[in-house]
């Protein structure tokens, strides 16, 4: 092999080793823009939550309905008989008891009649003792004896009917209740069943709600119930079931409960409208999770659990509602603490900082 001189072997282009210095060049200024030190402290960036314990408490499965309160009992009082209104012994508004007089009419002519009728009872009568001892003497037949006894049986029924038409011109309250409406005036002359009060009876009130068929099993008579009206807000009033119809509606797909509202106080007044919420089912000492804290993602729900300074999504199964709180039946312990606010830009593993703490843990140390 014949050795050759340094300066034959051929040298390499000047555009390739202008292409390596560039490319060397790019690749320094890449590495400079992202320091690693940058990208760690990225990575570890917490996120600001605040967290809550959980409670126990009771919850309760309701149906709510709306309804306007009626009144259970109303009569419209007429007059039995005719006259001219002498005397008005209430008001509207005034609490009557049944059988209470409301109005009297003039009774002069009945009271007459009455009087005469008694009068003639009384003769007959006399005649019918002296008639007894005269037929056991044999002096009276027996056919002219049952003619008179007859004759004293009718005496006394116009005696009795001429009494209760005279009775007939103290107008009575059929019902218990209060004094709705007066339709009469002093001085009016009468007739014969002209409406003379509406009396209602308010206690207790009455609703009915029309409730969907698929609840029909739910619900049963004695169930309690919880009303609020729109004209005292701030209150609640108890009620209960008192029957339900065994018949669905075929129109509307319903069948009709009837709730009963007590009111000894008389704050509640017909027409009212109220809503029902009617206990059909409870619960007592269960785990309960804020409301805001559940993450639905419309297939499943659940919420975040803090554990060494980051989350943990756990899925969970709710039940019953109670306001802002949810039953918890699967998914947690109940030592947990969970974020409440700031979950929506979470995900399972991320770093948060616990900024605000609420409620109460019912087991343990915070994790």
């Amino acid at each position: 092999m014949t050795d050759r001189p340094a300066s034959q072997f051929p040298r390499p282009p000047a555009l390739l080793l202008l292409g390596l210095g560039a490319a060397l060049l790019l690749q320094g200024c890449f590495k400079s823009e992202t320091p690693p030190a940058a990208e760690e402290k990225e990575e570890a960036t917490a996120i600001p939550v605040e967290v809550s314990g959980l409670e126990r408490g009771d919850v309760a499965a309701v149906y709510t309905g709306t309804a306007s309160l009626e009144t259970d009992a109303d009569a419209v009082v007429v007059a039995k008989v005719g006259g001219e209104v002498v005397e008005i012994l209430v008001e509207e508004g005034d609490r009557v008891e049944e059988g209470q007089v409301l109005a009297r009419l003039d009774g002069d002519r009945l009271r007459f009649e009455m009087q005469r009728a008694e009068a003639n009872l009384r003769k007959l009568e006399q005649e019918y003792q002296r008639n007894i001892q005269l037929f056991e003497k044999g002096l009276v037949s027996s056919g002219a004896f049952e003619d008179v006894k007859f004759e004293l049986d009718a005496l006394r029924a116009s005696y009795r009917l001429a009494q209760l038409e005279y009775d007939y011109t103290r107008i009575r309250a059929p019902i218990a209740g209060v004094v709705a409406q007066r339709e009469i005036k002093l001085g009016n002359t009468i007739t014969a069943n002209t409406p003379a009060f509406r009396v209602t009876a308010l206690d207790p009130l009455i609703a009915y709600l029309h409730i969907p068929e698929r609840e029909f099993r739910r619900l049963e008579p004695g169930q309690t119930a919880q009303l609020a009206v729109d004209a005292i807000p701030a209150e609640q009033f108890a009620a209960r079931v008192q029957r339900i119809s065994p018949v669905v509606d075929p129109a509307t797909g319903t069948f009709k409960v009837t709730l009963e509202v007590p009111d000894p106080d008389g704050r509640l007044k017909p027409g009212m409208f109220g809503r029902f919420n009617i206990v059909w089912d409870s619960r007592r000492d269960v785990l309960l999770v804020p409301r805001v804290a559940i993450v639905d993602d419309d297939v499943s729900e659940a919420v975040f659990v803090i554990i060494n300074g980051k989350v943990e999504r756990r899925p969970i199964l709710t039940g019953y509602a109670r306001g802002e709180q949810v039953e918890v039946v699967e998914g947690l312990e109940g030592d947990e603490d969970i974020v409440v606010v700031g979950q929506s830009g979470l995900r399972d593993g991320s770093p948060v900082e616990v900024v605000r703490r609420s409620g109460s843990r019912l087991a343990g140390d915070a994790r």
